[in-house]
């Protein structure tokens, strides 16, 4: 068992302001399963980075071991040919025997590395490159958001995968993945970095209880900050009053007093003026314990939706219907029947490829919105008539420009839109930014945010959540079980379905 030891690490990106990282410090061992936690844009890839070696930094990370990275980078060039042709360009030394072990721990057959690449899925892709990863000796393994984009299916071979390995860091916002997967958390806070051990669920009932206490001394510290400001304003106010009582005796009216009083009166001034001193000092004091108390605090602020009502009960309706992009392509879906009411929240559930966001995108084509590539349907869909649906794409790669480009575009207030990415805990440094420069969670809460502000019959989200931070997670969950708004969505998290769900529909029974 060996160390890596991070000391003092500060870093930040040319051209900005704000430190990521600023005389960090922390030490993981080797044999860990690490699960690396913090909200979108907080630093994680950043970190995996600097650990690479990609980023110039100062400060000093000791490691005995080597570093490697998932994903890995797959050329356009690479697509179109077999894996086992191009692992060595992936990972040098790579040995083809050791990465057939791994495929048949992955639950897949060592066919894959003789297909060209781009023939397939997903998930397959996935536990290709997995299995290159792991083949190596002497290695610490960095592992960035392995299962986004995948079906149940494969999530769940890659955390029984996962679950018998060790010797990496896991960056996820699934929670069952690294409930399953990690026994240590390094979580990336608000202004501090710690690690633990346990799982997710052990870290987050640990920070819940962290933060009720702190909550709670919090209230307390404000309790005695208000009494020292009424104490030190109550002294204040007799030490003004005795000190201008010493000028302007009256003999008739002030007759128990005499010259020397306005020595004894200034004394007791200056004292009662000391106390106020003192007070004020301790009240500096508890507000900057305050302050130090909640620096780690998180507190999602609640969302809000403005879901409209439809006059039918009936939003959608599908009956035999069948789906291909092309005259003599295969069916992408075929004789699907469906029914969508109002107010339900409808998961469609089932293996990439099985039509799920082909079926989003022809609802939106049959409302009038314009859908690329255009789709051939046959059979029976029905949308309601003059039904206003609110669209979030899994794609995020068409936003360009800046904010005020974008809410321009869409006809959203900018005030109001930068005001509810600030409630998704997005910087304000990232407003005068680039979209583009965005991380890819950053860029899915600004979706997420549109289709937030824009009134709507129905909202269609098609796997909203990839790259979307744990705690952004749990406020859009209470979001929707609050305003319960009408919904049609793709999701492969299975505790947000598990919590939002009406209704979950397999197309791969239809």
């Amino acid at each position: 068992m060996a160390q890596i030891n991070v000391t003092n690490l500060t870093f930040g990106y040319e051209g900005s302001f704000d430190l990521v990282f600023d005389g960090v410090s922390f030490s993981v061992d080797t044999n860990w399963k690490l699960g690396l936690i913090g909200r979108n844009g907080k630093g994680k890839t950043t970190l995996l980075n600097i650990l690479l070696g990609n980023y110039a930094y100062s400060g000093q990370i000791s490691k005995t071991v080597c570093f490697d990275y998932f994903p890995y980078p797959v050329s356009e060039a690479m697509m179109d040919r077999c894996a086992f042709d191009f692992i060595e360009d992936l990972k040098s030394g790579c040995e083809e025997w050791k990465v057939i072990c791994e495929l048949s721990k992955l639950n897949v057959s060592a066919e894959l590395l003789y297909r060209p690449f781009r023939t397939l899925s997903h998930g397959e892709r996935t536990r290709v490159l997995l299995a290159v990863l792991f083949s190596g000796d002497n290695e610490f393994l960095l592992i960035d958001e392995p299962t986004n984009h995948l079906d149940q299916e494969s999530r769940t071979h890659i955390r029984q995968y996962l679950a018998g390995k060790k010797g990496f860091i896991l960056v996820s916002h699934d929670r069952d993945l690294l409930d399953a997967c990690i026994d240590h958390v390094l979580a990336l806070n608000r202004q501090s970095i710690e690690v633990q051990k346990g799982n997710f669920s052990s870290w987050w009932e640990n920070k819940r209880r962290k933060d009720q206490c702190a909550e709670t001394e919090n209230e307390k510290r404000l309790r005695e900050i208000a009494s020292l400001k009424k104490a030190a304003d109550r002294s204040g106010r007799w030490a003004t009053k005795n000190e201008q009582s010493k000028i302007g005796i009256d003999p008739i009216r002030d007759h128990d007093r005499n010259i020397g009083t306005r020595p004894y009166i200034g004394t007791k001034t200056k004292k009662m003026e000391k106390r106020v001193l003192h007070y004020k000092k301790r009240m500096e004091r508890e507000i900057e314990e305050k302050e130090g108390l909640l620096v780690d605090l998180e507190r999602p602020v609640p969302l809000k939706l403005h879901p409209l009502t439809y006059h039918s009960q009936r939003l959608v309706y599908a009956n035999g219907l069948s789906i291909r992009y092309a005259k003599g392509q295969q069916e992408v879906v075929a004789d699907m029947s469906f029914e969508l009411k109002h107010g339900e929240r409808v998961f469609l559930h089932g293996g990439n490829g099985c039509g799920k966001s082909t079926f989003l995108k022809a609802l939106l084509e049959k409302n009038g919105q314009t859908v690329q590539p255009s789709m051939l349907l046959s059979g029976e869909l029905n949308v309601g008539s003059g039904l206003t649906i609110s669209y979030v794409s899994q794609d995020t790669g068409f936003l360009k420009g800046g904010i005020w480009d974008f809410c321009r575009e869409r006809g959203l207030d900018e005030a109001l839109f930068c005001a509810l990415l600030r409630q998704l805990d997005m910087e304000r440094a990232q407003f005068s930014k680039n979209i583009e420069t965005f991380s890819e969670g950053q860029k899915k809460k600004v979706l997420l945010a549109a289709s937030l502000m824009t009134p709507a019959h129905l909202y269609i989200w098609d796997e909203p959540l990839n790259y979307i931070d744990v705690f952004s997670r749990m406020q859009i969950e209470e979001l929707l079980l609050m305003y319960q708004p009408t919904m049609l969505l793709v999701d492969h998290d299975i505790r947000f379905m598990e919590k939002v769900a009406t209704r979950v529909v397999d197309l791969t029974k239809n």
